[in-house]
């Protein structure tokens, strides 16, 4: 095994920090890990646990990041392989230009974009995490389901050992595949989500149709796909195409802390229902995912996780 060491160069602005937290959403997260200063994490490289610390060197206006791996494979590109994986990740090559100059001159919107200047869009590495985090989240405090999460991780992720303590990368679908609903009941989730989560492992095990090629889908023809899975209704599948597909124009409507957020903001006398967030995020439907994550960022910051 090796270590290597590269660069990325993000399109500024970017910034580490506030991408990360809005990929991590809580400070207990145990697979997305962050000091104040480095971004940490197990990532599979062909199924290769490998230990990834990122750090950003360069201002958010001329980023630059270091990328340090452990536990390299010799025979494998992890330069190449890891580059791919961070870029979509963090939202390395994301232009948000656009974007800045739709908002700047709103008087609501505006002040939130400009306070979390170099966030970008971060998306769960693959489609797989993305489906079992919407399905833990599903009708529990965010709180709670990081922390099943992180007994998930811990119990079935595949590990490497960084100073003699394990760090769990997220679990395979063949991690879950073969196990029974009880052994997901007993880290805490309920039979119904157990069910769920071996249903879509066993199904990205076997190359179901209906989670081939998404990516390649127009979002309406991935949001059917998504929908047609066990256990997957209108926020999980909407949560997936903007955090496991990056779909930026998909604000999942049926999020109550996103509809608490908008109403404060709009100063409305009680939350939008799912069809009024679409009507008042329709001048800015290409980026509503976009807003979403401000949304998170200005949460975290109000519980005072941001420096």
């Amino acid at each position: 095994m090796r270590k290597i060491v590269f660069q990325l160069k993000p399109v500024p602005p970017f910034r580490l920090d506030l991408t990360v937290w809005a990929l991590r959403r809580q400070p207990h997260n145990l697979v997305d890990r962050w000091d104040g200063r480095t971004y940490r994490r197990t990532l599979l490289v062909q199924d290769e646990p490998m230990e990834v610390a990122v750090t950003q060197t360069g201002p958010a206006e001329a980023p630059l990041l270091r990328v340090e791996a452990s536990n390299c494979p010799p025979h494998l590109e992890c330069g190449a392989i890891l580059t791919r994986t961070l870029v979509k990740m963090l939202g390395l090559h994301a232009d948000l230009a656009p974007f800045y100059r739709l908002v700047g001159a709103d008087t609501w919107l505006g002040p939130l974009v400009e306070r979390f200047r170099g966030l970008k869009p971060p998306r769960f590495p693959s489609v797989f995490e993305g489906l079992i985090n919407a399905i833990a989240c599903q009708q529990i405090s965010l709180t709670v389901a990081v922390h099943l999460l992180n007994r998930l991780a811990a119990a079935c992720g595949p590990a490497v050992l960084v100073e003699g303590e394990p760090w769990p990368a997220f679990p395979r679908p063949s991690d879950l595949a073969g196990l029974s609903p009880d052994a997901l009941r007993a880290l805490g989730f309920s039979r119904n989500k157990a069910a769920a989560m071996i249903e879509v492992a066993r199904s990205l095990g076997n190359h179901s149709p209906d989670l081939k090629n998404l990516d390649d889908l127009e979002t309406s023809a991935a949001m059917t796909r998504l929908l047609a899975l066990k256990g997957v209704g209108r926020w999980s599948a909407e949560y997936v195409l903007l955090r496991g597909l990056g779909r930026w124009s998909v604000f999942p409507g049926d999020d109550a802390g996103a509809r608490r957020h908008l109403q404060a903001r709009l100063k409305l006398p009680e939350p939008p229902d799912y069809q009024e967030v679409s009507r008042h995020l329709a001048s800015w439907r290409p980026y509503a995912g976009l807003i979403y994550f401000h949304f998170l960022l200005n949460r975290l910051a109000d519980e005072g996780h941001l420096s």
